[in-house]
């Protein structure tokens, strides 16, 4: 009898069959089915959930949703200023809070308009209500970054007299707490259906320069100083390098600022 022939060994053998599953975008909210309620719950979907930030910004009856983050990032900001305070104590317990939350709110407001026209020139159909709440989420994520920073900041302001280091270490705390508010905003500005980044790129410039130059026209907000406000007007690179000088002592006469 002949044997049932043997298929070759080298045959190649199907391929499996993988199903089709749709890939989810990293872009798409979930549904906004649970609605934000309250600053603890706000902070929580900022931290744990910011696409549901997102979607419930871009309903209809958002403002409260708004209200509420521009109510946290001032409440947080405050905080984060009494600390900063602590170094110098004296007015600058009341004083430097009041300058790190007006300087940080100012800086949202005085870019919003910036950001709408940006937003129009993209594409998108968002209205300045939803633009207005996207900055809010900036502001509020900023703020709520630097309180967890705060701990950090007291301990060195305890442990420490050089106001240039202070300052050095602040403005740190400072730029990476808004480099991932900013990052917020670049992920919502994919939500509200901007097709081009590049006017996003161009005002995240311009809110950087001005929270920067903020922190030299509000001076001093870590030392002391016989007024509220600075009689000399400054650019912020400027100040810095003076700051540095008199650290290292090419100053005899030095001011904290």
């Amino acid at each position: 009898m002949n044997e049932p022939a043997t298929p070759p060994t080298n045959s190649p053998s199907a391929p499996p069959v993988i199903p089709d599953v749709p890939a989810a975008s990293p872009l798409l909210p979930p549904p906004p089915s649970v609605p934000i309620n309250g600053l603890g719950g706000a902070i929580q979907a900022l931290l744990r959930e910011p696409r549901c930030v997102m979607a419930q910004l871009g309903q209809a009856k958002s403002a409260s949703l708004s209200l509420t983050l521009f109510l946290i990032a001032a409440v947080c900001s405050l905080i984060y200023g009494l600390v900063t305070g602590t170094f110098s104590g004296g007015d600058q317990l009341w004083a430097a809070p009041v300058k790190i939350a007006g300087g940080l709110l100012i800086s949202g407001l005085i870019c919003l308009p910036s950001l709408y026209i940006f937003s129009c020139l993209s594409g998108s159909r968002a209205g300045l209500g939803e633009i207005f709440g996207l900055v809010a989420g900036l502001l509020a994520l900023t703020a709520v970054l630097l309180i967890g920073f705060a701990p950090v900041a007291w301990v060195f302001s305890q442990s420490t007299e050089s106001v240039a280091m202070m300052g050095a270490l602040h403005l740190l705390f400072g730029l990476v707490s808004v480099g991932f508010g900013l990052r917020f905003l670049h992920n919502a500005f994919a939500q509200v259906q901007g097709q081009s980044k590049s006017g996003l790129v161009i005002w995240t410039f311009i809110f950087l320069l001005v929270a920067l130059q903020m922190t030299t026209a509000l001076r001093p907000i870590v030392g002391k100083a016989d007024t509220f406000f600075p009689t000399e007007k400054k650019f912020f690179l400027q100040h810095w390098a003076d700051c540095v000088d008199k650290a290292t002592g090419k100053s005899s006469n030095y001011e904290k600022r």
